[in-house]
């Protein structure tokens, strides 16, 4: 029987709500772990605000880490940017580490959810293109000379490219510079990525592919870690709503009783990245990050 690489598994549905809310299309956090029995029981969280959910979050991580246990922690939004974003911003060191530095640093995100993410997105286009370009989307009210609220053009040659390698391998999720509007994950990836980088500083943690390399994993990989954060896309999973349950609930439920079921048969390990070399490797583990479970 092969080792598990984790003991719990913690997956977020994130929001950049402009207020508290909660129900459907708010935050979601669901967790898979032992309890007193050794049996693994989920519950679900639907904290009403960010800094209720970054709150959450450090406290269930913080008890994983008394228990000894390894958390598998999954976020639905993009933990890299597509190939060249930092290189645009003119941001100096490794692009994945700068452009959530960057996040961390312009993103101000208030306790009741307000936040100017898209004075940032606009910020960044600015910076990037000197247009209302690549980033998009925004209410009326927000839209502004360097943020339209519609989709201004189409990526051409030249272009930062619309989607990253992983999104290309999966089909289906939206582009980061949707920053507004149904699926958008733009507006997710902004204020969220401040939040994983403070939970990341306070434990033992490693950003997957980043800090741990594209590439199946080991539990001896991962001896010294406490928690790897990684990329999901909860709609590969074909989650159904069980009785009384929302969409997105049943999302975060289906992710973590998946990861579990292929890590329990020693199969988890393997969805890490691919086991030979790739030419893709490089943009991957420096720059774009991948999706856990989107094809190699």
């Amino acid at each position: 029987m092969s080792q598990r690489l984790f003991q719990a598994y913690v997956m977020v549905d994130w929001s950049a709500a402009s207020k508290p809310t909660t129900g459907p299309d708010s935050i979601w956090v669901g967790v898979l772990k032992r309890n007193v029995r050794f049996q693994m029981a989920f519950e679900s969280h639907n904290p009403a605000t960010r800094a209720d959910a970054e709150k959450l979050l450090a406290n269930v991580l913080d008890d994983l880490r008394r228990k000894g246990e390894r958390t598998l922690v999954g976020f639905d939004f993009p933990l890299g940017f597509p190939r060249g974003t930092a290189a645009a911003l003119q941001l100096a060191g490794e692009p994945w580490r700068a452009l959530i530095d960057f996040a961390a640093k312009e993103v101000k995100d208030k306790p009741d959810n307000t936040n100017n993410r898209f004075q940032v997105g606009a910020k960044m286009n600015r910076l990037m293109t000197g247009e209302a370009f690549p980033f998009w989307g925004a209410p009326a009210r927000d839209e502004q000379t360097m943020l339209s609220a519609k989709r201004p053009r189409e990526h051409g040659d030249g272009d930062l490219p619309e989607f990253r390698l992983a999104e290309q391998a999966i089909k289906g999720p939206s582009s980061i510079w949707k920053l507004y509007y149904q699926g958008s994950v733009g507006g997710q990836a902004l204020t969220g990525l401040p939040v994983i980088k403070r939970l990341a500083e306070k434990r033992a943690a490693r950003l997957w592919p980043f800090e741990t390399g594209w590439k199946p994993l080991t539990p001896s990989d991962l001896s010294e870690v406490e928690c790897v954060f990684a990329e999901i896309y909860p709609s590969q999973f074909g989650a159904k709503p069980a009785a009384g349950e929302i969409k997105d609930q049943a999302q975060v439920r289906t992710a973590c009783e998946r990861f579990n079921a292929l890590d329990d048969k020693g199969q988890l390990a393997a969805m890490f990245g691919p086991a030979k070399d790739d030419p893709r490797r490089e943009i991957v583990e420096r720059e774009e990050g991948w999706i856990l479970g989107a094809p190699a």
